[in-house]
């Protein structure tokens, strides 16, 4: 299977409800790929880069391939580079617009080499490196965790944008779009209350919005329901011994 897929969009960045702050700083982004080889974007925030990411496809009307990190790490010696030059194959070939989630997990900070894994691993990030370097076209990674970002790597991107805490409004708007398309919900109103309630970031959401679908696909349905999302908002919220009502 391939390690990448096409990503529908939302529509333009002015109506999939970023903060204003972030949409002037993506324009910026635009302008820069419109007079200038790109050298990507990194977008420090997991949740609400997907959906800037798809307004950046829209508004440059380009496709937006998403890489499946879990067919691209390999711990066969050599397999991670031949997925990643596959990934930026399939991405170049259609003109698409390549994103990375949650890339820290895979483009860590390199470290001293105590062992062949090491070695190895620093070859990985050291390729993508050159990949990008390569690539004629924008490259986006999303990450929550800069820190745990290779510095090098860091100083590949023309631009690094941080994502505030989503608002309700944000909310509902990943509560909606994360659902795998043919998901239908049991309560669409009471999914705009648990926007409102429940202060979360997006990569939060998008956790709890695997475990619901796993759970109806468990279930052999479609149907997202209330208490389910519930139940996942719960299970989200003990990682960090938090409780809801």
């Amino acid at each position: 299977m391939s390690v990448v897929r096409p990503v529908t969009t939302n529509g333009p960045l002015a109506s999939v409800g970023l903060p204003d702050g972030v949409v002037k700083e993506i324009r910026g982004v635009l302008t820069s790929v419109e007079v200038a080889k790109p050298k990507g974007a990194l977008f420090l925030s997991g949740g609400l880069a997907k959906v800037a990411a798809g307004g950046i496809a829209h508004e440059l009307g380009r496709g937006l391939f998403h890489v499946d990190l879990s067919r691209v790490v390999s711990k066969f010696i050599g397999e991670t580079e031949k997925n990643l030059d596959a990934a930026f194959a399939a991405a170049e070939g259609q003109g698409a617009i390549l994103f990375f989630d949650e890339a820290d997990a895979l483009f860590g900070r390199r470290t001293q080499t105590t062992s062949s894994n090491d070695r190895y691993a620093n070859q990985e990030v050291s390729y993508l490196l050159q990949r990008m370097e390569d690539f004629p076209g924008v490259v986006i990674l999303a990450t929550n965790l800069k820190a745990n970002l290779d510095e090098a790597f860091s100083r590949r991107f023309q631009s690094m944008i941080y994502f505030p805490m989503p608002g309700p409004e944000q909310r509902l708007l990943l509560w909606e779009q994360s659902f795998p398309e043919k998901m239908v919900f049991e309560d669409k109103e009471g999914l705009a209350t648990i926007a409102e309630k429940y202060e979360m970031t997006g990569g939060s959401i998008i956790n709890v919005t695997r475990y619901v679908s796993l759970l109806a696909v468990k279930q052999g349905t479609n149907v997202v329901r209330h208490k389910d999302i519930l139940a996942g908002i719960r299970k989200e919220f003990s990682k960090e011994g938090k409780t809801i009502q």
